[in-house]
């Protein structure tokens, strides 16, 4: 697997909400740790 790989940001987005869900169980937790973490930077506004 190439290691520039990026969550894109729309999966970023929605494994977020998971993460906010307190019906999600641990391992989905997990997997949504793991996408938000490979999610692209935010780019800062200047």
């Amino acid at each position: 697997m190439s290691k520039n790989k990026k969550t894109s940001k729309e999966v970023a987005s929605k494994a977020n909400g998971q993460l906010k869900d307190p019906k999600s169980t641990p391992n989905q937790k997990s997997v949504a740790e793991s996408a938000v973490s490979q999610a692209p930077d935010k780019k800062k506004k200047k």
